[in-house]
């Protein structure tokens, strides 16, 4: 089984559970997939909290309105810093295993859980063709504590 975030054209989410990505994609085409909310049957697939995107889904990322004032460098470095503790607590960290890890859950082999790691470009070109978008951000390298 898989699990998929589903999102409605009234804005109403929900989760969806297939046998595999094959059967939400029949479900779809086949408008079998309809709205707990308002019965629509205009559904699409949503960013889940694994950070993985099929390249098919058709929901719109947010629009993220810009400052009006520049961004201090101490403000920037504290928002990296915050970032990279978020991930660090929320992200299980699977290194080179990156790759391995990922088809496994988007083919429902393992559960769904935020990943972090790397990949080399071949691994990574082989995700998109199975439609599994990373998401790059390189974080700064902590240096040792001293004494």
């Amino acid at each position: 089984m898989i699990v998929f975030d589903l999102a409605c054209v009234c804005g109403y989410t929900f989760e969806g559970w297939f046998q595999d990505r094959g059967d939400f994609v029949s479900q779809q085409k086949a408008s079998l997939l309809v709205c707990p909310e308002c019965g629509s049957r205009d559904i699409r697939k949503i960013l889940s909290p694994t950070r993985f995107q099929s390249s098919n889904s058709a929901v719109p990322p947010p629009v993220i309105e810009r400052s009006s004032s520049p961004v201090s460098p101490a403000d920037a470095d504290k928002a990296l810093e915050t970032l990279q503790k978020f991930i660090e607590e929320n992200f299980e960290d699977v290194g080179a295993d990156l790759a391995k890890e990922s088809l496994k859950i988007h083919y429902g082999v393992a559960e769904p859980r935020n990943l972090r790691g790397v990949t080399t470009d071949s691994e990574e070109k082989k995700l998109q063709e199975e439609g599994i978008n990373l998401l790059k951000i390189p974080l700064p390298v902590k240096s040792p504590k001293t004494n």
